[in-house]
């Protein structure tokens, strides 16, 4: 080999390398979001205790901003790990569910397309059991997380995978952890595409009026689960 093939392979080489490095960046570059530790309690501000969720029911809770809601489901089912990607392209891989059965799951309430969210007033997003009846957007599957403002679908099971409609990227992951001896569970972070920046810019002055100048804080040590329909006084079924 002369000495211009030597060079000339070299950067092809070098070229390779980067190439490489470039793709594998690209696939670790959506990390999980530490927010801090904090217990999921019931109503009366004890420990919920997971067992004590009752399977396909909307539950809902606020993490890691005072504003930011986010729904609990016990599938009543496994959910498995799913590798999934951003709408920036941003893969990432979804660990599945937790409990004793992996079957506990929990993602940002806020819709990936219009950012539509559950308030105390009404609610067009929600876990239906079973298929959605809709003759303009059939449903892509049962017990699937449908919103009924634009009919993006998204699957629980899979990482809130869309199924259907307009929606660009799963709902955002929020990572929990159940302790066994206690039967308890704690959030911890978020994992995938976060909405939140869009989310208090869009609603500023509507949070402002819902939650007060706490919209943006972040959760201190606790957060209150309640079913959705205690929660919210309307949950819209499209």
């Amino acid at each position: 080999m002369d000495r211009r093939e030597f060079v000339e392979g070299c950067t092809l080489g070098a070229g390779a390398l980067a190439a490489t490095l470039g793709s594998a960046a690209w696939a670790s570059t959506a990390r999980a979001r530490s927010y801090g530790r904090v217990l999921l309690v019931d109503e009366l501000g004890s420990p919920l205790k997971a067992s004590s969720l009752k399977a396909q029911t909307n539950y809902v809770f606020h993490y890691p901003f005072e504003a930011t809601p986010v729904f609990l489901l016990d599938l009543g089912k496994p959910a498995a790990t799913t590798q999934l990607v951003t709408r920036d392209k941003q893969a990432y891989s979804w660990p599945g569910g937790v409990g004793p059965s992996r079957s506990l799951v929990a993602y940002s309430a806020i819709c990936a397309h219009k950012l539509v969210y559950p308030t105390k007033d009404l609610s067009f997003i929600s876990f239906r059991k079973g298929a959605v009846v809709n003759p303009q957007t059939p449903s892509k599957g049962d017990d699937l997380i449908h919103c009924c403002a634009d009919h993006s679908q998204y699957d629980p099971a899979r990482g809130a995978q869309v199924l259907g409609g307009p929606a660009e990227q799963p709902l955002c992951a929020v990572l929990i952890e159940h302790d066994p001896k206690a039967d308890t569970l704690t959030a911890t972070g978020t994992l995938g595409g976060e909405l939140f920046d869009d989310f208090f810019k869009k609603y500023d002055m509507k949070l402002s009026l819902e939650v007060g100048p706490n919209a943006r804080k972040a959760v201190a040590t606790r957060s209150t689960v309640r079913e959705l329909d205690r929660f919210c006084r309307n949950t819209v079924r499209c």
